[in-house]
């Protein structure tokens, strides 16, 4: 107010403004203003001191301001600037985008539009609208990436609900801070023979009789994080059936979470058709030593009737060890089994001895499968004490009737010496033929597997004209 009493813009007491001051307001109080005509031409541009970016645009003086307008813009600019030159009392400020010729940049300017002059000047203040857009774009793509979080966590809630509903066996969720269950899926519903709404959200240990909340969930989440995890036996309440409880413990969203398995004791755990868990054990207690190794030898897993076998208390043991290391001829033995099972898949029965760090030395037989786990191939190597086989099975005339009438025709046609000397070539070259096919032509794996010197089996493999049919020498 002035000393008038009269508000002191009313009152003709404000000075003349000088024009450099009136610039400076004029570019402090807005982003960016542009004087123009009535027709649209660019007659001055003032930018705010603040902004880098607006100081390069004096070249749109003398321009029509619609050549640095969008397409889109231009026909608000001219909706607006003829209500505005029509004289209508309120004139809404309009959002304009201005760009270059060439289309290389582009930013969106509000403008309210003043008169400032008896010459027909417009001044056009413009408030800077790019700081609104980024922040519009940043709430935009932080709602789609919400959406995409919420698409994807139904997309697992549904996954959890199909596989809790699926699967057989009885499987309940357990908050370990407050003991109370979160989940449990039909399976473990019809176990505990209750409705599922009086089980979620109570007390686990309500579910078992002599069971206190804090003891039970304690116990499980205890046992749940040894290096042996075992199961805990309990009592339902109500129907008194004894249960085996096998917990998981995990976090998630902070929270500690028990994932209990229950199964009744009573129940045989194994299906009929369960043929992992039949083969498992099967492996654990054959009275056939079992190895599973990697296609260099290394030793992956053995069951305890090979650990028998070569004398070793523990399988911790067999730890960075190769299976060459047990055998009779260690590496060709090895080799000689690895190469077969992998060009046909399997072999049977190949006849060596096997020995640990301090017992002797074993005769057994050995069956070798190929397996695929993934992208790597692993073998899986069966084992019988070929020693108690022997002494075990009956003695078997070593010829038969046939043989033993071959071998009578021969008597008066030769001498007995000519007779013994024609059969031992004709097992001796079988034996040799055999050696060579079960070594894929490899002469030192074959001459040791006969007890023979290289040298030795060479001399044998001329006399059998054998050399002409391996196609040379690969040892």
């Amino acid at each position: 107010m002035t000393s008038r009493g009269t508000k002191y813009w009313n009152s003709g007491a404000i000075p003349l403004i000088a024009p450099e001051i009136l610039g400076d307001i004029i570019s402090e109080v807005a982003d960016l203003s542009i004087v123009i005509s009535d027709s649209g031409t660019v007659l001055s541009v003032l930018a705010n001191p603040a902004h880098e970016t607006f100081r390069k645009l004096e070249h749109w003086e003398n321009k029509d301001i619609r050549s640095a307008l969008t397409i889109e813009s231009v026909p608000k600019f001219e909706s607006r600037l003829a209500a505005f030159l029509s004289g209508q009392a309120s004139v809404r400020p309009v959002e304009l985008n201005h760009s270059d010729e060439v289309g290389c940049w582009e930013f969106p300017v509000r403008y309210s539009f003043h008169r400032i002059g008896p010459d027909g000047a417009i001044l056009l203040l413009g408030r800077d609208l790019r700081p609104i857009a980024e922040m519009q774009q940043q709430l935009v793509k932080a709602q789609l990436a919400l959406e995409r979080d919420y698409e994807m966590q139904r997309e697992y809630d549904t996954r959890f609900r199909v596989l809790m509903e699926s699967t057989s066996e009885a499987v309940m969720f357990v908050s370990v801070q407050t003991g109370e269950i979160t989940e449990a899926n039909p399976a473990a519903v019809s176990l505990l023979d209750q409705p599922r709404e009086s089980l979620v959200g109570h007390p686990f240990a309500s579910c078992f009789d002599g069971r206190r909340r804090g003891d039970l969930v304690d116990g499980l989440a205890a046992q749940a994080i040894c290096a042996k995890n075992s199961a805990t036996k309990s009592e339902l309440r109500g129907s008194g059936h004894a249960v085996n409880i096998m917990p998981t413990l995990f976090r998630a969203a902070g929270e500690r979470i028990l994932l209990c398995r229950l199964a009744r004791t009573g129940d045989s755990d194994a299906k009929p058709d369960d043929l992992t868990r039949t083969t498992h054990d099967f492996y654990l207690s054959s009275p056939d030593a079992i190895v599973f190794a990697s296609d260099a030898g290394d030793l992956l897993s053995a069951n305890d009737s090979f650990l028998e076998l070569i004398d070793i208390a523990h399988d911790i043991n067999l730890r960075g060890r190769n299976l060459a290391d047990y055998l009779q001829r260690g590496s060709i033995d090895l080799k000689v089994m690895i190469d077969n099972a992998t060009r046909a898949g399997r072999m049977r029965m190949y006849a060596t001895k096997i020995a640990g760090e301090y017992g002797s030395p074993r005769a057994v037989e050995i069956s070798v499968t190929k397996l695929h786990a993934g992208l790597h191939a692993v073998f899986a190597f069966v084992m019988r004490d070929a020693s108690h086989a022997d002494a075990s099975r009956t003695t078997v005339s070593p010829t038969s009737d046939e043989n033993m009438r071959s071998v009578v025709e021969l008597v008066g046609s030769a001498t007995l010496k000519d007779i013994v000397a024609e059969t031992t070539d004709v097992v001796e070259k079988m034996c040799i033929e055999t050696a060579v096919k079960l070594t894929m032509n490899n002469r030192v794996a074959a001459a040791e597997m006969l007890g023979l010197s290289r040298q030795s089996l060479y001399v044998k493999l001329r006399k059998f004209d054998l050399l002409s049919r391996d196609g040379g020498d690969n040892s």
